[in-house]
């Protein structure tokens, strides 16, 4: 995976802006249960009364809690709180707020920050549950007011404050807030309607909260698709400009089923890994070690349950990936096996129906599709048996916490609230692994599509360019010539040519004969330099091949190949594809030379005529002429005909030789053919014989010199016919 990483450099900014946005999102999330939290705490427990800090009290109340206070808690008192008496501005509006206020002065809290309130509600806690303990006594006593205050003087008050030390501080603020709700009853304040409004704006802020996250899902989604979307086209462009630079020895080394496979399904892998990896690589950390901090934070007594949990689900995950990752690694190859049979068949149809093949073709292609299919329903069924485990460890972990929470809560440790967002907390947390087990699922696939990519995307190409490649002498002859030229493909142990000399002359037909196997095609492919000779040198106009760049070399040959190819698209098109400025005058040339022009003619689209993909749907002699014409169409100054006749008949094959030697009288032309009619009027023939140029002249230079040639001769020509 770091061999592709570069591809990551042109979109750091959508990355960052990513990860920016998924921070966002996960503290939106784990936001989300703190206030589910206050909603049961605060809202329906406490009926919307946040702390033990009243908003309002009235001043027999304030008098009250004075009395319990410190001087220093007094002042302290004295400095949070405004009198608002009758006939003062604002009066009217706190009585309407507080209507059995009646003609009492009302104390008002004055704004104060989250640190003052928190100091303001110690003080204030403690005095008001004591006041409510007094209030409580005093009504027990059921006697003289004046008598039961005096009575919670000295040792008994002492005592008092002594006991409400020694409470919880968590349980003096829940008291205290009860003391506060009592307060807001005596003065006459709608609570149904405090509780409500908290609820509402609680709700309203957790909704704000969810779109702001869902808005950040939607950006994350589009960044994340046009990131991986835009890696997957570079990877592509790179990966078909690197197969185009190869020469016919990488091609050797990558089957072009597995080329295929690379550049399709292993660069999927590596989207789907960009798109899901970029949302899930940075999301899950952070809700996981969020959640941990925040969990632990609601219920710090039950951080055992979750270290717990993680560790079974980290125990499962290994478990799982242990038996899965080894066929993971395998899957590519597999679909590379089931590519090529299926290229194989499509490809070698006729031949397959010729010898009633199907039978074992099918079988073939059943061998290669079951040991995919049972590699991948393996890998499956293990995937498979993770999520039920997953998810009965999360409900495991709930009925967990929900049992030592009821004890926790019934002991007054902790709320309600506190326990349900703990749990939801605990349920993120797990999610974030659910969340990085997938990523582990995709990850090692998507890990040996990188290798293959890389493996070919690092593959420097045998034939390269020199630094400084040479020009042509546009005034030096396009003379083609080998000098002790001897050649042997990649990785084989011995030559295929040796030793061959021969110079080819513009204005001279050079034919180039021999049994199968003999070099011939191997021989003509070094001159457009899709190899390079092992030993000796050839030139072209007196220039090394090796000293000029390979686009300068090819502009001066128009090569037909063995097999001819042609490309979707129209007969214009693929003349064209040698020259695309090409004069429509020009391409009637062509046509004419390679005897398809009646051909064409006769066709009512004329040029315009559509050809299928490889030309399928025109006869092979069609095919071979029409690729003659795409190659004269480029008027080169060299020009190969690799055995480019053989789907010709004699009479179209005369025709068209004829037809070369006038209108290439200035050309070098090579004509590669086992055909001795074909050859006879060439002005040099070259013999091979396994590799080694076994004769040279002319034809009736060979048929007294040459016993090789001889034997062709006579094997296709009556004697009479040879003379």
């Amino acid at each position: 995976m770091i061999k592709l990483a570069r591809y990551l450099k042109p979109y750091w900014a959508s990355i960052v802006l990513v990860v920016s946005l998924l921070f966002i999102q996960a503290n939106a999330d784990l936001a989300l249960p703190d206030f589910m939290s206050k909603i049961v705490n605060v809202g329906i427990q406490q009926g919307g009364i946040e702390d033990a800090v009243p908003q309002a009290i009235g001043s027999s109340s304030f008098d009250k809690l004075m009395g319990f206070l410190a001087t220093d808690d007094q002042e302290i008192l004295k400095a949070s709180y405004t009198a608002v008496d009758q006939g003062v501005p604002g009066y009217s509006s706190l009585a309407r707020r507080y209507p059995k206020a009646g003609e009492e002065t009302i104390y008002t809290l004055n704004t104060a920050g989250a640190s003052s309130r928190k100091r303001l509600e110690a003080v204030l806690a403690p005095a008001m549950v004591a006041a409510t303990f007094a209030r409580q006594a005093v009504a027990a006593m059921g006697e003289d007011s004046a008598r039961a205050a005096a009575m919670l003087q000295g040792p008994m008050l002492e005592g008092m404050k002594s006991k409400i030390a020694g409470m919880d501080p968590a349980m003096i603020a829940q008291m205290g807030v009860q003391a506060v709700k009592s307060e807001y009853e005596r003065l006459g304040m709608d609570l149904g309607k405090l509780q409500s409004g908290y609820i509402l704006a609680t709700g309203g802020s957790m909704l704000l909260i969810t779109l702001l996250s869902v808005a950040c899902v939607v950006l994350v989604g589009y960044l994340g698709s046009r990131t991986a979307a835009g890696i997957a086209r570079d990877l592509r462009l790179d990966f078909f400009k690197k197969v185009e630079s190869f020469s016919f020895a990488e091609f050797d080394t990558f089957s072009t089923a597995s080329l295929i496979t690379r550049s399709t399904n292993d660069i999927t892998q590596i989207q789907m890994l960009v798109l899901m990896g970029v949302r899930m690589f940075f999301y899950a950390p952070i809700v996981g070690i969020g959640g941990v901090i925040r969990a632990t934070g609601k219920a710090s007594s039950m951080w055992w349950i979750i270290a717990l949990a993680v560790t079974v689900i980290l125990g499962v995950i290994a478990t799982v990936f242990a038996l899965a990752l080894p066929r993971f690694k395998s899957i590519q190859k597999l679909i590379d096996k089931l590519n090529l049979v299926v290229r194989e068949n499509l490809s070698g149809m006729m031949v397959i129906r010729a010898f009633s093949m199907q039978d074992y073709e099918e079988k073939r292609f059943d061998t290669a599709n079951k040991n995919l299919t049972g590699t991948m329903l393996f890998i499956n069924r293990v995937m498979v048996v993770m999520m039920p485990l997953m998810f009965f460890i999360m409900n495991v972990v709930s009925i967990v916490i929900i049992w030592i929470g009821a004890h926790e809560v019934a002991q007054a440790q902790i709320r309600v609230g506190d326990m349900m967002a703990f749990m939801q907390y605990a349920m993120q947390i797990f999610f974030s692994f659910i969340m990085l087990s997938f990523m582990f699922i995709i990850l090692p696939r998507a890990s040996v599509s990188a290798e293959r990519l890389a493996e070919v995307l690092e593959t420097k190409p045998s034939i390269l360019d020199p630094c400084q490649p040479l020009a042509f002498d546009p005034t030096i002859p396009a003379a083609v010539e080998f000098k002790h030229v001897s050649f042997r493909y990649p990785g084989a142990s011995e030559d295929v040519l040796h030793d061959i000399s021969f110079r080819a002359e513009p204005g001279q037909t050079t034919a180039i004969i021999g049994t199968t196997g003999s070099g011939k095609t191997t021989l003509v492919s070094l001159i457009p330099r899709f190899y390079d000779p092992t030993e000796g040198s050839v030139t072209v106009a007196d220039r090394d091949l090796r000293s000029v760049s390979q686009a300068s070399l090819r502009e001066r040959i128009g090569f037909v190949p063995q097999n001819a190819t042609l490309f979707s698209g129209t007969i214009e098109s693929n003349l064209r594809y040698a020259e695309e400025s090409a004069t429509a005058d020009r391409m009637v040339e062509a046509l004419e030379i390679s005897q398809a022009k009646e051909f064409v003619d006769s066709k009512p689209e004329g040029l315009g005529l559509e050809i299928s993909q490889g030309g399928g749907n025109v006869s092979g002699g069609q095919r071979q002429r029409l690729s003659i014409a795409r190659a004269l169409v480029k008027k080169a100054p060299i020009n190969i005909f690799d055995d480019s006749f053989s789907a010709l008949d004699f009479r179209t094959d005369a025709e068209l030789r004829k037809a070369v030697r006038s209108k290439l009288a200035d050309s070098v032309v090579f004509l590669v053919t086992q055909r001795v009619a074909s050859v006879r009027q060439a002005d040099q023939i070259l013999v091979l014989d396994e590799g080694r140029l076994v004769g040279k002249g002319t034809h009736s230079e060979l048929m007294e010199t040459c016993e090789v040639y001889r034997d062709i001769a006579l094997s296709q020509l009556k004697q009479e016919e040879l003379a």
